[in-house]
């Protein structure tokens, strides 16, 4: 039976929006510097860095995505989820090193330093743009349908209010606030999707009966080659060039980790990150499963987790559960408007005011946060275009087309001091037109299906599969040109370079990581023999 909304889930509710906003007035007052207000003074520790990494990549979008793909096809998509606990320790022991040794606030300013202002200036486009097209709209749309189904307000009001209390705090306390918001954000979020799913179990005869009443390959995560969505090829050597780029590269992510106090939080938090991405296979991926056993397979889709918040919670929890629905959208939209403001503000307006004071740079970040927070509510008219399953597909598959040549060329330059500038921004512009070539042909092929037997192939292989050819391509030319051009000088690459020596200072704080590290990728394995 649907059980509405009561005080008490609304005065839960409320309760978490007020602790949200006095923690953005808090952290006004203490943000004085440009290092303040974009990286949190780089005094976070790890609990609240592992605590924000989850919650920042955890939107609106995955309670959607991944129970209503829980509830066509089972536990395969859960992969992205399980691999990202892998590629969070890669985070953590190669990349963040380099980060916070070489003292930078973005990625592009990394990649200036590693290559040349060119690619610097790409990077950031790339970035902001994806930013503004992407993330603000999927979320919105996402959030809007989640929080319509459940709750009954509507789409369009709730994403205003939303938008405009996330960019409340944003504003006011930069980083701190967003950091320290989404520690909170991580239990509410936890708290409530555990709960949904313990209620589910109960309700589906526990978790041998949900397997006994459900398709036996829900429960086979490693699908065959020729799987339309989640082929174990694409998988094993196409998502983590995803990941490598999401997880080690992109701004949105990373800002957590330049925050840290020092290498040993950033590495600590990545390792909590690591250990809490375990659970959305079972608190959103488990959940989509449940609703397709108590429908008798009627209920699936975005339909799924709605469904579930709707007809099993009784009062109270389902403010909870609510309140983490808002706690998944806030987090992701806050994270979103401070990573952009910190790539406008540092790669783009101090490259052409080099002398401006701390004051003046921090008032330019705030008004960029307003900026996007104004640019998230110009979206709102929009979102209702992504009512069409195709456009939201689309949108979420231009992250798989940007994202192999920027792993390439972070991989590479990393470990390779032979490749150089030339050869990074032609992989990325490589990458880059062979990625929008198959998006536009994807498109296409979509709405009237192409005759050209080779175009048709090129629009219809699985993105999976796409990324690994695409991440080939970028980094052939990246070794390539940098062959046929000079070497990088020994002073541009000092401290850029991988050097297993330098890692960490061997102490006792390493040990741990290092053991907590082994404990995490054994666990990961185990759960992959279970379901394989």
């Amino acid at each position: 039976m649907e059980s509405k909304m009561s005080i008490l889930d609304y005065s839960i509710i409320i309760i978490y929006i007020l602790i949200v906003l006095f923690i953005g007035f808090y952290w006004r007052r203490r943000t004085r510097t440009s290092e303040e207000y974009f990286l949190a003074g780089r005094k976070v520790g790890w609990i609240a860095i592992g605590a924000s990494l989850f919650a920042t990549n955890i939107s609106s979008e995955h309670f959607l995505g991944l129970a209503g793909t829980g509830s066509k096809s089972g536990l395969a998509v859960g992969h992205f989820e399980w691999l990202a606990c892998l590629i969070l320790l890669l985070l953590g022991w190669v990349f963040a090193p380099f980060y916070i040794r070489s003292g930078v606030f973005t990625m592009p300013e990394f990649l200036e330093r590693r290559y040349n202002v060119a690619s610097r200036y790409y990077l950031s486009i790339v970035s902001i743009i994806s930013y503004v097209l992407t993330k603000i709209s999927i979320s919105l749309y996402a959030g809007g349908i989640l929080l319509h189904a459940v709750v009954g307000w509507d789409m369009y009001t709730s994403a205003i209010v939303i938008v405009l209390l996330t960019g409340l705090y944003t504003i006011l306390g930069g980083l701190s606030a967003v950091i320290y918001t989404e520690l909170l954000q991580m239990f509410v979020l936890i708290i409530g999707s555990v709960a949904l799913t313990l209620i589910g179990l109960n309700q589906a005869g526990g978790w041998n009966n949900l397997i006994a009443t459900t398709p036996p390959d829900f429960w086979n995560m490693f699908k065959p080659m020729t799987h339309p969505d989640f082929p174990w090829t694409g998988i094993i050597f196409g998502a983590p060039i995803l990941g490598v780029w999401y997880w080690c590269t992109d701004q949105y992510i990373v800002q957590r980790v330049l925050s840290a106090k020092n290498i040993h939080n950033a590495q600590s938090g990545t390792i909590f990150a690591g250990f809490l991405k375990i659970l959305p296979v079972f608190v959103l991926v488990l959940p989509g499963i449940i609703a397709f056993q108590l429908s008798n397979g009627e209920v699936t889709g975005d339909k799924a987790y709605p469904w579930l918040v709707t007809n099993l919670l009784p009062s109270g929890l389902k403010g909870i559960v609510v309140a983490g629905l808002l706690a998944a959208l806030m987090s992701s939209l806050s994270a979103m408007f401070n990573s952009t403001s910190t790539l406008v503000t540092i790669d783009l307006y101090k490259k052409f005011k080099p002398d401006a004071d701390e004051k003046t740079v921090v008032r330019f970040g705030r008004f960029t946060t307003g900026l996007m927070v104004l640019l998230g509510l110009l979206w709102i008219p929009f979102i209702g275009l992504l009512s069409d399953d195709r456009m939201y597909v689309y949108l979420q598959s231009v992250q798989a087309y940007i994202s192999p040549p920027i792993a390439a060329i972070f991989l590479l330059g990393l470990f390779w001091k032979r490749v150089n500038g030339k050869g990074a921004i032609s992989a990325l512009m490589t990458g880059f037109i062979f990625g929008f070539l198959r998006l536009i042909l994807e498109i296409n092929n979509k709405i009237t299906p192409l005759d050209n037997k080779l175009l048709h192939t090129i629009a219809s292989i699985n993105f999976l599969h796409y990324a690994i050819i695409l991440f080939a391509i970028s980094v052939l030319v990246l070794i390539v040109v940098s062959l046929l051009t000079e070497k990088p000088s020994e002073k541009q690459l000092e401290g850029l370079i991988f050097d297993k020596s330098k890692i960490s200072e061997k102490n006792k704080w390493t040990i741990v990581n290092i053991f907590m590290s082994v404990v995490l990728v054994l666990f990961l394995f185990s759960l992959w023999w279970i379901f394989r």
